[in-house]
């Protein structure tokens, strides 16, 4: 049976080698030096340098994940708390991505793909679970919006943008008004009185970033 803790092992060594080097440099005999094990024992886990690190994306976001899974089911709930709930875990998990980043000695390029690679696990794995909560508010009549799954899939693609803020960099004031306005779509969008969803901005505060 596969080992838990050594999976986990090869997954910190890509990400200690990724604080002080370029992703395209570092080889799989590297990951294993740095991780004391044999290579052949990478490959048990592991298909590719690929693979590692995709596990390891999904990895910093399975604690939010979790939440948004077990979020799902909490009906008693407001929807819209669980939205806020949800976004504050991502941002959250996208803090402690960034504050590793900013130690990377990645050039332009790797850093890039390193944030795709986020990017899409996080609106492709949210999206399901968010869209979830939204069509459990439509039949409890809270929300008012006919295609859940698009709702869900708008508010993760701006919120991820705007959380990570380096594919488009903005100023606190710019991210501020985006989400305002986002949000301001969304009451209008679900029959909601302005300012009653103000407080989802609460998970996206650019103050918090590191």
């Amino acid at each position: 049976m596969p080992d838990q803790k050594k999976y986990n092992l090869i997954l910190d060594s890509l990400q200690k080698l990724l604080e002080n080097k370029k992703l395209q440099t570092i080889s799989v005999s590297e990951i294993a030096q740095t991780a004391g094990i044999g290579k052949g024992s990478i490959y048990y886990y592991f298909p590719s340098k690929d693979s590692i690190l995709e596990a390891l994306v999904e990895r910093n976001y399975e604690k939010p994940l979790s939440t948004a899974k077990d979020l799902s089911s909490r009906t008693e709930i407001p929807p819209f708390t669980r939205m806020a709930m949800i976004f504050q875990a991502c941002r959250n998990a996208s803090t402690e991505y960034l504050r590793s980043g900013k130690k990377s000695g990645a050039g332009a390029p790797e850093k890039a793909l390193l944030h795709q690679k986020y990017m899409n696990h996080l609106i492709s794995e949210f999206k399901p679970v968010l869209a979830e909560i939204i069509q459990q508010g439509i039949d409890a009549g809270e929300i008012r919006f006919d295609r859940p799954d698009v709702l869900a899939e708008i508010v993760l693609i701006v919120l991820a943008v705007k959380i990570d803020n380096t594919i488009v960099p903005s100023s606190q004031e710019e991210i501020e008004e985006t989400v305002s306005g986002l949000v301001s779509l969304v009451e209008k969008g679900t029959d909601n009185p302005p300012g009653s969803l103000s407080f989802l901005t609460s998970g996206t505060n650019p103050d918090s970033r590191p």
